[in-house]
């Protein structure tokens, strides 16, 4: 049980076991000591090292009481909170939203950072209930996200940011295709319902605070009918209920922005309206191996997971962001990175740095001192998904990585060969640079994708060894001409040169 003390007492964490772990916020990240609810997986505790400021122990309960009273506090103070009960009761639900890890607000909001854009993010499957989903508690849900974005903003943010996660965890939940029709008009629906409410809310806020923006009247048609008994019905009627407001506080509110460590945390598979990659996930083994699990939206598919879940290409999203966007405040982001990453894995040569279990593959190499892990997943056709994390970059530098990551897969399941790839980032300049030990075949690289691009020319296109930079050319300082720093491919001489190398050719397979 948790320790009764003055940031739980009396709350619903001091009837919560708890269970206690190490865990790093990546890979290569020192473990931490993390207390988090006994049912919650290892990937939770990840993501509650990398959402927690520091490096001592972090337990979930403290963690949560302090974005959550400082929230709250602040709602009584900016009077969007009444009075202390409801302050209270505001706070008893977003713990309670928490707990069942039906949503929560983004890394930003539990680092307390104020120069960080708010965010609240609602995970679809922990919606899933006897009957297929549950409108009303995801309604309720809704409302406390605008609330809290409303306080967090200071009650001044014209534009909110609330979304939802895993939408493809809900539909193979649901025992639906995430390319059939029956799959987009249930998507639609959500985010129908998702706009009423939240526009609702809004309203309300208008009344107290005086309205910015007016009431949409003419709404783009919602599906009539789904195979979710009342969620079309539930949405028709938020949209009646938002018609019905004298104003709107906020001129957008549904967004579904990248995800962060907080999807994560409550156990979402996949980012905003994104397909999910497999129906297994890779996870490292007490021997520092690597062995394929099913995902959680597996294990609530049952049987047709491998049908349910297979990997799409890049037209099913297209398709379903069609579905979407007439009720988005705002377009997703081009590539949504999946707030995990489940990857069942390929079978290249195992090799010192390398650890392999089925068909997995992971390189853990460092690279000017700077540690770097490399995963990918092989099929039937041959390559199909790599993911790179960093140990010591910024958020903001992992993000791109893992977009770059998230575009290069989509564009190997579209048929874009991977020399087409190795040839745009082999040999490109960026730090971390120099060195790299743990691949007894690449001894340095100008820079991580660098490194990641040739290595993948060894694993996949028939052991080719591309030439290593020179020292000076991994140095920071090298400055290049512009025709030097784009990213071309040599032919492999003999006697590689960097003049050579920077002359533009054709990669042979």
């Amino acid at each position: 049980m948790t320790r009764r003390d003055g940031s739980i007492q009396n709350t619903v964490w001091e009837r919560v076991a708890l269970r206690r772990t190490r865990a790093g916020a990546d890979p290569d990240a020192d473990p931490r000591p993390v207390a988090l609810p006994a049912s919650w997986e290892d990937e939770a505790a990840e993501a509650l090292a990398a959402l927690a400021p520091g490096q001592g122990p972090v337990a979930l309960p403290r963690l949560a009481e302090g974005w959550i009273r400082r929230t709250a506090a602040r709602g009584r103070k900016l009077g969007i909170l009444s009075n202390p009960e409801a302050a209270e009761g505001f706070a008893a639900g977003l713990r309670a939203i928490l707990l069942a890890r039906r949503g929560a607000p983004g890394a930003g909001t539990w680092a307390n950072d104020a120069k960080a854009e708010s965010r609240f993010v609602l995970n679809l499957p922990a919606f899933l209930d006897e009957e297929g989903f549950d409108s009303a508690g995801y309604a309720a849900a809704i409302r406390l996200g605008v609330t809290a974005l409303e306080i967090l903003g200071n009650a001044k943010a014209s534009r909110l940011r609330l979304g939802f996660a895993d939408l493809a965890g809900l539909l193979a939940g649901l025992g639906l295709d995430y390319e059939s029709g029956e799959a987009r008009a249930v998507a639609a629906a959500i985010a129908a319902l998702t706009r009423g409410v939240a526009e609702a809310a809004s309203g309300d806020l208008a009344e107290t605070f005086g309205a910015r923006e007016p009431v949409s009247l003419l709404w783009p048609q919602p599906p009539e009918a789904t195979p979710v008994p009342g969620l079309a019905e539930a949405a028709r009627a938020a949209l009646d209920a938002a018609a019905g407001a004298p104003g709107l506080r906020h001129s957008a509110i549904l967004v579904l922005s990248p995800p962060d460590a907080v999807e994560a945390l409550l156990g979402a598979e996949t980012g905003g309206l994104a397909p999910a990659p497999a129906p297994t996930r890779l996870v490292s083994t007490l021997d520092g191996g690597v062995a394929e699990l099913p995902t959680r939206a597996a294990l609530r598919a049952g049987p047709d997971a491998a049908r349910l879940l297979a990997p799409r290409g890049p037209e099913a999203r297209v398709a379903m962001e069609a579905a979407l966007h007439p009720w988005l405040h705002a377009a997703p982001a081009g590539v949504v990175a999946p707030a995990q990453a489940p990857r069942p894995a390929p079978k290249p040569r195992p090799a010192q740095g390398q650890a392999a279990h089925g068909r997995g593959a992971v390189w853990k190499v460092t690279i000017g001192g700077h540690r770097v892990t490399l995963r990918t997943m092989e099929g039937a056709a041959g390559l199909e998904e790599i993911s790179l994390t960093l140990a010591k970059d910024g958020a903001a530098f992992r993000a791109m990585v893992d977009a770059l990551c998230h575009s290069v897969t989509v564009g190997l399941a579209a048929g874009v060969k991977l020399e087409e790839y190795v040839q745009s980032f082999a040999y490109t300049r960026f730090g971390p640079a120099g060195l790299v030990e743990g691949d007894p075949a690449i001894q340095r690289a100008s820079s991580v994708l660098d490194w990641a691009f040739r290595r993948l020319a060894l694993d996949h296109l028939g052991g080719r060894a591309l030439p290593d930079p020179t020292e000076e050319e991994c140095g920071a300082d090298h400055p290049g001409t512009a025709a030097q720093q784009l990213p071309l491919l040599p032919d492999l001489p003999s006697t590689p040169a960097p003049a050579a190398r920077r002359r533009a050719f054709r990669l042979v397979g």
